[in-house]
């Protein structure tokens, strides 16, 4: 495990698990949360694998921290300083999976949507406060959620401060998995054992074709003609038939 001043960082050959780590503050998001998240985002840039993020104590993290809010001004905003990081988690080149328990608001509901999967215990909450500070929900709420469970479930949580619960979560698509309250991470983890069995390649391209904006055929078709190339799939296939047959 490697201990970083806001996060816990443990790697795997196939993973790599981040705990976010400020409990007496529910995990808020500050600076130094920010400048560690781009450190294991460089680490998975030069080695792609899985990326797994919790929370420490109760709460996945229960917003950005306000103490540093209140300091920043327009310069700060126009930098994008949480909103940076999270478009960088989200073009991570393998699945990212987010397990929440408690409360996701805020900065840490925006890094929840930033992860190509989400699975939450019973109990978890998703919300957009920022409004209600005098501020919007500018670290990719706006965009982000309203792909994830369309515009009229966005604007009711971020224009009507509506919080999500797990089940509901669930319900609209936000999360893959409504699970026991504390198996968040277990669930993830069990998640993340199913996306190692499948083909590295093909998962990491996958991703990027889901992700291209627009109607895109031909880049689907580059990215398979690279697959029907790789060993991989003729191994994978060769096993398929020869277990069809035997």
């Amino acid at each position: 495990m490697t201990a970083q001043s806001t996060v816990r960082v443990v790697e795997a050959d196939d993973r790599v698990v981040v705990e976010l780590h400020r409990p007496a503050h529910r995990n808020a998001i500050n600076g130094a949360m920010v400048a560690d998240l781009h450190a294991v985002c460089t680490l998975l840039e030069q080695r792609p694998r899985l990326l797994i993020v919790t929370g420490a104590g109760t709460d996945f993290a229960a917003g950005a921290d306000i103490s540093e809010l209140l300091a920043r001004g327009r310069n700060e905003a126009l930098a994008g300083i949480n909103r940076s990081v999270f478009d960088r988690i989200a073009a991570l080149p393998m699945p990212t999976i987010a397990a929440v328990e408690g409360n996701a608001l805020g900065g840490g509901a925006e890094l929840a949507y930033a992860c190509d999967l989400r699975i939450a215990g019973i109990g978890a909450r998703f919300g957009n406060p920022e409004p209600g500070l005098g501020i919007l929900a500018a670290a990719g709420a706006s965009y982000r959620l309203t792909e994830l469970v369309g515009k009229s479930i966005a604007k009711q949580v971020i224009l009507g401060g509506r919080v999500l619960d797990a089940e509901v979560a669930l319900h609209c698509g936000l999360v893959a998995e409504a699970v026991e309250k504390g198996t968040a991470l277990q669930a993830a983890y069990a998640l993340a054992d199913r996306i190692t069995r499948l083909s590295p390649l093909a998962v990491r391209l996958s991703k990027a074709v889901i992700d291209a904006a627009g109607a895109h055929p031909l880049l689907d078709d580059f990215a398979q003609a690279v697959l029907f190339e790789s060993p991989d799939k003729v191994e994978r296939m060769t096993r398929f038939l020869e277990k069809r047959t035997s």
